[in-house]
């Protein structure tokens, strides 16, 4: 689908585990003038924080179509998670199908292989305390210092682990492809995703999907933040 260069296209961002809002506070930089990147927030996270917590994708999902049905109707809008997020907004696709809603010109997913993958590895959520920190921290995913403080810990651990929870326990239910263009994007040292479980996201789309390639590990996306902007930009504003 073509847009015009003054069309303002809304880009959803779904946020990985433990993630909120102010995880895309950078992204708005590193975009065209003509794309919006809106977060959405969770229950139990950011502004949030106050609200129950969710541990199941489904909900989440539930949650985040709500956020968004009513300004579907006519807005060019185009769909991003990464890691849980990429999952969640497979799932957020889904739902406004379902409904009849004008569909995203595009998705864009990184950090997770394709929903139909089977994980087998641990269950994170499971845990003790010290060892779930430290696979997140290796994962790139903590703020410097953050292990040094157990007040941030005690904080930030049952987010997180409810966001583990809901992504360990999701059960892919399959459904017809979708007829919308996907990039899956991915961090060439990501130890938690393999290539060649990005392969089967073909199977969620009648188009050809675009797999793109970075150097860096899990949470590439923020030290490739400036590429990232450019293909969201490219792809979506064509003249």
């Amino acid at each position: 689908m073509k847009t015009s260069n003054n069309s303002k296209i809304t880009l959803y961002c779904l946020p990985f585990a433990g993630g909120n809002t102010l995880s895309y506070r950078d992204f708005q930089a590193n975009v065209a003038e003509t794309i919006l990147i809106k977060p959405l927030e969770l229950p139990g996270h950011g502004k949030r924080t106050r609200e129950p917590l969710l541990t199941s994708l489904e909900a989440m999902a539930d949650d985040v179509f709500q956020q968004v049905i009513s300004d579907l109707n006519g807005q060019l809008y185009a769909i991003y998670g990464h890691s849980m997020g990429a999952t969640l907004g497979y799932l957020l696709t889904k739902r406004i199908l379902n409904a009849g809603k004008p569909a995203p010109l595009h998705l864009f997913f990184s950090g997770r292989e394709a929903p139909a993958v089977i994980d087998n590895k641990l269950p994170k959520h499971q845990f003790p305390k010290q060892d779930f920190f430290n696979h997140i921290n290796e994962l790139g995913g903590l703020s410097p210092g953050i292990l040094e403080h157990a007040e941030l810990m005690d904080f930030f651990e049952p987010i997180v682990r409810a966001d583990f929870k809901a992504l360990e326990t999701y059960i892919y239910q399959p459904a017809s492809p979708f007829d919308i263009p996907m990039t899956i994007l991915h961090g060439l040292a990501d130890k938690e995703v393999a290539y060649h479980d990005l392969l089967p996201w073909q199977q969620e789309s009648y188009q050809p999907i675009a797999i793109q390639t970075f150097s860096g590990g899990h949470f590439f996306i923020f030290d490739q933040l400036s590429q990232l902007g450019q293909i969201f930009s490219r792809t979506l504003i064509k003249n």
